[in-house]
């Protein structure tokens, strides 16, 4: 009987775990979105990305080597500001 009880435990165990739910972005852009953003507006080495919450942050670099960051906001994928380094 006692053989029993420990695999009978461990299957409601495994039975009962919640299963992994994937993060869902909902109606956000995407980072690879943000990025394409960030190249139309001269971005050609990208250094850093980093999504905060409601807006995707952009570091890199222009055509010329100059600093620059790009902020898009991650519903619409509008520009939100432009920060250049000179």
């Amino acid at each position: 009987m006692r053989s029993f009880i420990l695999p009978a435990i461990v299957a409601i165990g495994l039975g009962s775990a919640a299963p992994a739910m994937a993060y869902d972005t909902g109606d956000q852009i995407s980072m690879q979105a943000a990025l394409d953003v960030a190249t139309d507006l001269g971005v050609v080495t990208v250094s850093h990305t980093n999504f905060l919450g409601d807006e995707w942050e952009v570091d890199g670099r222009d055509r010329a080597g100059r600093w620059m960051e790009v902020y898009v906001d991650a519903r619409t994928g509008e520009v939100r500001n432009v920060e250049r380094g000179w």
